[in-house]
């Protein structure tokens, strides 16, 4: 019996919840194709609910979180992968029904795995992460409706956060004129140093007013806290824009009206990087290794160990994370 660590979340008789970092059995691994020797994780706000007892997010516990992981696989009954093979593996159930990646092992099934691009480490797909992944779904989706660098401001809200950074850093990349909208302005230098033209504050994309439209400020927008904000934004995109939208930071619902979509065309497109199909989810992570790779990844993360990851965890959910947080399980 191989056993390995893990950040592992127990409900006690109490019903609280108690994570620690414990060994844990290969044994106890589901039953899919593929084990994959974990390098590498992140820490998302999906990994911090489950880790607190979150039921929406993990239905039963003991549970190891991490919807993120970057390896080499380890043994395999699948032909299309190797042992030695390095591999992503992202989004799925992977750290929220399944065991997740802050664990040295995962094994999960084989049409989940992405081979790891030839130009991208491990260390840097983690660094791109699930965040990464979904900020370029958002720029897919821009550039599939010809919103290009020369449309006009590109908005994006929770410019701190994991997915409002790398989109940031990717739209920069490409060449577009960046508007980061933030209540964190002491971050303000990070944010030009990563890539955005101007910085706000979030309050200035949050108009509570009945009025259907606003003055049009900007091509496209990716939005990750959705609530008051995604319609804001609605209400201030341009002709034949595009609003990308993934969070619900400011609420689950959205009120706003038909005048931005059948008056100025605009386009409200959902980024998915849970479920994303394989075809797509390839090309974009061979974008991510080429042509969208942020030049300045390591500055968008900091690096914790397992052990150390208790105490992001607690940072993220009181709002004080900044950035990328890269978990390094090679120790």
């Amino acid at each position: 019996m191989n056993t390995f660590k893990a950040l592992v979340v127990e409900e006690q008789s109490d019903g609280s919840f108690q994570r620690a970092v414990r060994e844990w059995s290969t044994e106890k691994l589901p039953d899919h194709e593929v084990l994959v020797e974990v390098q590498y994780s992140s820490l998302n706000y999906k990994d911090a609910l489950s880790a607190t007892g979150n039921k929406g997010v993990t239905k039963n516990y003991p549970h190891i979180p991490g919807i993120d992981a970057a390896g080499t696989v380890a043994e395999s009954s699948n032909s299309q992968f190797s042992i030695g093979d390095e591999v992503i593996i992202t989004g799925y159930d992977l750290g929220q029904n399944m065991l997740g990646g802050f664990g040295q092992y995962i094994r999960v099934p084989a049409d989940w795995i992405v081979r790891l691009p030839k130009q991208l480490s491990l260390r840097e797909s983690m660094i791109i992460g699930t965040a990464g992944f979904t900020a370029a779904i958002g720029v897919h989706h821009l550039q599939h409706n010809n919103v290009n660098p020369d449309s006009g401001d590109i908005l994006v809200t929770g410019a701190t956060g994991g997915v409002g950074i790398m989109a940031i850093a990717i739209l920069s990349k490409l060449g577009y004129k960046i508007t980061a909208a933030t209540g964190k302005m002491d971050q303000k230098t990070f944010l030009h140093d990563m890539g955005a033209s101007k910085v706000i504050h979030r309050d200035e994309v949050q108009d509570e007013t009945s009025r259907p439209l606003l003055s049009s400020k900007w091509a496209g927008a990716i939005d990750t806290v959705g609530g008051i904000m995604l319609d804001t934004t609605l209400r201030e995109t341009q002709h034949n824009g595009t609003v990308a939208c993934c969070g619900n930071v400011l609420g689950h619902e959205l009120h706003t009206n038909v005048y931005p979509f059948i008056l100025r065309g605009v386009h409200l497109a959902g980024m998915d990087s849970g479920n994303c199909e394989m075809e797509l989810r390839r090309k974009l992570w061979e974008k991510l290794a080429g042509e969208w790779k942020p030049e300045n990844l390591e500055q968008l993360s900091r690096e914790c160990s397992l052990q150390e990851l208790d105490n992001e965890i607690d940072r993220i959910l009181k709002g004080q994370q900044v950035g990328r947080i890269l978990v390094n399980l090679t120790d």
